[in-house]
């Protein structure tokens, strides 16, 4: 008989976002993995759980993954919770929930409280089309490729930042992206939660002033359409508008079709790429 893994939600800050679900599924689990016991305990005394907990965190989530699958193998229901928000957002729960599904073990997930969601709805900017990168790579490579990648994304961008590197990461992505709209949220739920829409030059020279406390979550604005169509213009006219031509008349397109693509992309009209091609021709 097999047992299954619960994902439960937890609250961000405010603990009266804890779901009466998620509070009952605690109760009735055989085992709660948490991130952080000595942080979680205060969760658990809290509402008055008293299911055995045990670690499990990035140092141990492939060895203790093993464990929890034996036990849910067993027949056990094992509640996993990170330290704030839902498992599996910049946290190991993926590892442990690709396993249990590898071994056939039932998933479900407790929905609740989220950083990231929470964040994006707070922002002011649009929600429609977001992309979520956590926390910023430490290994200077990584996070310099991530950085170029995030320079010409086009969706709303969700960072997570500790306090201690939010100047050198706001100095990053304004060296990287320009000076992009961003709304910064601290303290999300808790008595001094504050959400500062702003632009990443205007925050630069608040945190000169001030120094930034609490956890924060950056949403950033993505790469406008003008500003995309404008750069790609730009990148077409480096080279000669015969050999744009030619570049499409190689794959087989017609020549009036390659006018419109040309003349689209160079933002000018087919009359002007046909003349262009009349007097090169002359």
């Amino acid at each position: 008989m097999s047992g299954i893994l619960m994902l439960c939600a937890t609250p961000i800050g405010n603990l009266q976002d804890m779901t009466p679900r998620v509070v009952e599924a605690m109760r009735e689990a055989d085992l709660i993995a948490a991130e952080d016991t000595r942080n979680s305990i205060k969760l658990l005394n809290h509402f008055h759980i008293s299911t055995p907990m045990t670690s499990y965190h990035e140092y141990n989530k492939t060895e203790k993954a093993h464990y929890l699958i034996r036990c849910m193998q067993e027949g056990k229901r094992v509640a996993l919770i990170t330290d704030a928000g839902t498992p599996g957002i910049s946290d190991p729960g993926e590892v442990l929930v690709r396993m249990c599904q590898e071994q056939g073990i039932p998933v479900t997930s407790l929905p609740g409280p989220s950083a990231c969601i929470t964040a994006l709805t707070l922002s002011g900017l649009s929600a429609r089309r977001f992309c979520f990168e956590g926390f910023l790579p430490a290994d200077k490579g990584e996070r310099r490729e991530i950085l170029e990648e995030l320079a010409g994304e086009s969706r709303t961008m969700i960072l997570y930042e500790a306090p201690h590197r939010l100047v050198r990461t706001l100095q990053e992505l304004q060296a990287a992206l320009g000076n992009r709209r961003i709304t910064l949220c601290r303290e999300l739920t808790k008595k001094f939660e504050t959400i500062l829409p702003t632009t990443l030059e205007a925050a630069l020279l608040l945190y000169e002033k001030e120094q930034p406390k609490g956890e924060y979550v950056l949403v950033l604005e993505g790469k406008s359409l003008a500003e995309r169509k404008r750069e790609a213009m730009e990148g077409w006219q480096q080279i000669d508008i015969a050999d744009h031509m030619k570049l499409y008349e190689e794959q087989g397109i017609t020549g009036k079709e390659a006018m419109k693509l040309v003349a689209r992309q160079r933002g000018i009209s087919r009359r002007e790429v046909y003349q262009y091609l009349l007097e090169v021709t002359r």
